[in-house]
């Protein structure tokens, strides 16, 4: 693919001259800016006498999707394209500093890759070529030998050996890894626990797995739940056509030239268009092993012969750029001949030798269970063994069948937040769901139903078209890190579909206008420890079933994450109340009652504060936490009615609570104890306080009313018609009461019988009666209009099928005429083929005319001969009389 020509009008890629001066802390001259620019523009010209270009491995930034441990090697990557950025910017102090970027691109190519591998030799031509470059400017009295100087950047280590299976599995691996197709966030990027600090070359995944997982047997794996946090990824489930071209490509990987190198490595990628204009202007359909790699990972192969066209353009294109007597050309003759030998060897073999590991059969066109045809792509939800009320959402990678007939699919899972580990402050959309590294397989049978997971981007716009309204619909915006316990947001939804419906689209039914996603509170909040701090460990989900999502996630109050958007802002907290007004003459009190209270007493509501004790108020104390305690599920409200149940039926001792207590201040110096619940969060409420007054002497004040209210996002998690029905704060926090509200109304009972009901209440009954009383009268009298109009409507329904079925039934003759001629052209033409076609219609159509016109001719005599006799049957009228006369 590289260039095996160089002639002297090749335009190289060149850097814009920079003007001497820099930002007044550079020290460099013109002659030395203009030095820089000759050394890079050297090396990006540079070719070896068979055309090749050096440099190709090292003009852009290692892709980290690529080769994600290279950073882990490589502390201080380069490149020459940042080393021009540089210049351009004029951000070099000095030349030696220049010099020492220089340098790292060599150095890390040799430090990273193996020594017969091609990017080290490559590396150390880029090295001998900027030596002399810099050798010259020395004898050009542009720098000093000391600036021109190499720096000591670090030993390069010693080569390990390459293991046998790693070098098989190498190739074959790679195929897996796409450059453009994976979207893969920064942190899940650092995944591979088995970082090797010391490696020559890539690795492939499955070669360190199979070296570093050789000594744990399986059922180990099986018994440790932290094993089953590891990212995976869809089995190969190969067709035997995906098969033999995997063994073409594997072919044309192992030849090497005279000079040692692999035949393919010029043919690896396109050579890039602003270091080699001249083949993009020459050949106008590039192609490269990277491309033949993306394109079968994407299903776009319908055939080996498909295949080898696109092999043949990447020869073609590299014999048509470059001479006959270069080195590339040699090596593209040479592949060319053997990947068209491999490629009739493997189309001569049976599809049962390309029978996957275990008998898999690959089933592509998908699964046909209960009526229903599951392929790839499609959401599903699966059986859940830790919670069949909540089934498993996923998507479908893989379909196939064992060897024993049973239907598989391999699905990626989809976490409910309650099945992750996160912060505890942390929001999540409703309906939310995010991607996980679990691919899992499961039988057709555990398929439970069909269900959707949209972006996020497009939740908000709409829905897909035709899809059922009984389905459930997801949204979805980050990955989940099993390893770290991160959520990332996902920035190219495609990354996250497999490869045969990425390039695809549904069509959606848009809203009116955007709607607003809301955001809700953790599901799991409750489960924070009260004792937990930021310094501790971060929580392990609990675990169940084999083959099943965590039974249970964890929450932590860890930092946050610099990355993680904040939650959303709680509701303000009123603002603080006035101090107490100064103490009053006690004024005359009426006639205490019998039980000790005051009328006017037995009139206050809850929210009235206690009369003042005259001995001095003790100072407030503030509540304490009580012990710590984990919960199965948070309250249920299960009354409708205006006043609050009582917090004892819904709270037990060994739960935690969300609940805050709006506690006035004790006016009395030996007050009850109060019922104490726990904060949550350590946030509490305002206290409700109203001016103290004095009382007389010896008057006993009521026990001070405890109110609490849940904290903030436990109360927005109760639906807003349900909190109308209690009582509530000025923020619109639902109000709970250590004790029943007192009833102002008297009841309404006969004397002697059991306390009866209040007559507001037997009020509002009788209207509530005489309500439904008129409606069931209205719904009679309009019972027989509704029964004329359900007929109607069901006579318009049955016209306008029958009218539907009648044009129905039109196309469809229409277009059983149509298919009738097209199969009669067809049969016409395989029998007067050789272009005897025309005038073999011809002679059919005046056979065919002729034949017609003869039954015709048959019909109308045989018509005649009937009329006739028909006449002859007929008595002849008038002959008697005739006759009579005669004689």
């Amino acid at each position: 693919m590289a260039s095996g020509r160089a002639p002297s009008s090749t335009p190289v890629p060149t850097t814009e001259t920079a003007d001497a001066g820099g930002d007044g802390t550079s020290t460099l001259t013109a002659d030395q800016w203009a030095g820089m620019k000759t050394v890079l523009d050297a090396v990006y010209a540079h070719r070896t006498d068979e055309g090749y270009d050096p440099s190709q491995l090292f003009q852009r930034k290692v892709n980290k999707r690529t080769l994600p441990d290279y950073y882990d090697v490589i502390k201080e990557p380069m490149a020459l394209s940042i080393i021009k950025t540089k210049m351009q910017r004029k951000e070099y102090r000095d030349f030696a500093e220049y010099v020492r970027d220089f340098a790292l691109v060599p150095h890390n190519a040799q430090v990273y890759n193996r020594q017969d591998s091609q990017a080290y030799i490559d590396a150390l031509e880029v090295k001998t070529v900027l030596e002399q470059g810099l050798k010259k400017l020395v004898e050009e009295k542009v720098i000093t030998e000391a600036a021109a100087a190499l720096p000591y950047l670090g030993e390069i280590p010693e080569q390990d050996p390459l293991l046998p299976e790693e070098e098989e599995d190498d190739d074959e691996e790679d195929e897996e890894e796409d450059e453009e197709d994976e979207d893969v966030d920064a942190e899940e990027e650092d995944e591979d626990d088995g970082k090797r600090k010391k490696r020559r070359g890539p690795r492939s995944t499955a070669a360190i797995a199979k070296r570093e997982g050789a000594t744990k047997a399986k059922d180990d794996f099986k018994d440790d739940p932290e094993s089953r946090k590891k990212r995976g990824r869809p089995p190969k489930v190969d067709t035997p056509m995906e098969a033999r071209i995997k063994n073409i490509m594997k072919a044309i990987r192992k030849p090497r030239n005279e000079l040692n190198k692999l035949m393919v490595s010029v043919f690896e990628r396109v050579p890039d268009k602003q270091a080699m204009p001249e083949y993009h202007a020459e050949i106008r359909s590039p192609m490269a092993m990277d491309m033949l790699k993306r394109k079968l990972k994407r299903k776009k192969y319908n055939s080996v012969d498909h295949f080898m066209q696109d092999v043949e353009l990447m020869f073609e294109n590299a014999k048509k750029f470059n001479t006959e007597d270069s080195q590339i050309y040699s090596d593209a003759v040479h592949l060319q001949k053997e990947a068209r030998a491999v490629a009739k060897s493997e189309k001569e073999k049976p599809d049962a030798d390309f029978a996957m590991e275990e008998g898999r059969i690959p089933m592509p066109d998908g699964i046909l269970h209960n009526g229903e045809l599951w392929k790839v792509g499609d959401w599903v939800h699966i059986q859940n063994a830790n919670d069949l009320t909540k089934p498993i959402v996923a998507q479908i990678y893989r379909t196939w069948q064992d060897s024993e007939g049973g239907k598989w699919v391999n699905a990626c899972w989809y976490y409910r937040p309650e099945q992750t580990v996160h912060r505890f402050d942390r929001h999540f959309l409703e309906n939310e769901v995010v991607k996980t590294g679990q691919y899992r397989d499961h039988r057709i049978d555990e398929v439970v139903d069909r269900c959707f997971v949209m972006f996020v981007t497009r939740y908000n716009k709409g829905r897909p078209r035709d899809f059922p309204a009984d389905k459930e619909i997801y949204v979805c915006e980050a990955r989940y890190n099993e390893e770290k316990h991160k959520l990332n947001k996902i920035k190219t939804w495609a990354s996250c579909l497999p490869d045969e419906v990425r390039d695809k689209d549904y069509v959606m039914d848009l809203f009116d206008a955007p709607r607003k996603l809301k955001k809700v509170p953790s599901p799991i909040t409750y489960l924070l420890r009260d004792d937990q701090k930021e310094t501790d460990d971060l929580p392990k989900p609990e675990w169940g079933a084999e083959n099943a999502p965590p039974k249970i996630g964890a929450v932590h109050c860890r930092p946050r994450d610099p990355k993680d958007s904040p939650p959303p802002e709680p509701t303000p907290t009123p603002p603080p109340q006035p101090p107490p007004a100064p103490a009053m003459t006690t004024p005359t009190l009426p006639p205490a009652s019998a039980n000790g209270y005051g009328h006017d007493q037995q009139r206050s509501s809850s929210f009235a504060a206690p009369m003042a004790s005259p001995m001095p108020a003790p100072t407030p104390q503030p509540h304490h936490m009580p012990t710590a305690y984990t919960p199965t599920h948070t309250a249920h409200f299960h009354t409708h009615s205006a006043s609050p149940a009582p917090l004892s039926s819904h709270i037990q001792p060994t739960q935690p609570s969300a609940y805050q207590s709006i506690t006035p201040h004790p006016t009395f110096s030996t007050p009850a104890p109060p019922i104490q619940f726990p904060q949550y969060a350590n946030q509490r409420a305002p206290s409700y306080q109203q001016p103290l007054q004095q009382a007389p002497v010896g008057y006993k004040a009521p026990q001070p009313v405890e109110v609490y209210v849940l904290a903030d996002h436990a109360n927005a998690s109760i639906p807003p018609e349900i909190r109308q029905q209690f009582q509530r704060d000025e923020q619109g926090r639902v109000l709970f009461f250590t004790t029943p509200p007192v009833n102002e109304e008297r009841m309404v009972s006969k004397p002697g019988a059991a306390l009866g009901h209040s007559a507001r209440y037997l009020v509002a009954k009788q209207k509530r009666d005489e309500l439904r009383a008129a409606k069931r009268k209205a719904l009679e009298s309009t019972a027989t209009q509704r029964e004329e109009a359900a007929k109607k409507a069901k006579v318009e329904h049955e016209a306008a099928l029958n009218k539907r079925i009648a044009e129905v039934s039109v196309k469809a003759l229409e277009a059983l005429e149509d298919q009738l001629a097209a199969a009669t052209v067809r049969d016409m033409k395989a029998l007067f083929p050789d272009g005897k076609f025309e005038a073999g219609l011809e002679k059919q159509l005046t056979h065919l005319a002729n034949v017609q016109e003869a039954v015709m001719s048959g019909n109308r005599e045989h018509e005649g001969r009937i009329s006739k006799e028909q006449r002859l049957k007929e008595p002849v009228k008038g002959m008697t009389v005739s006759l009579e006369e005669n004689y």
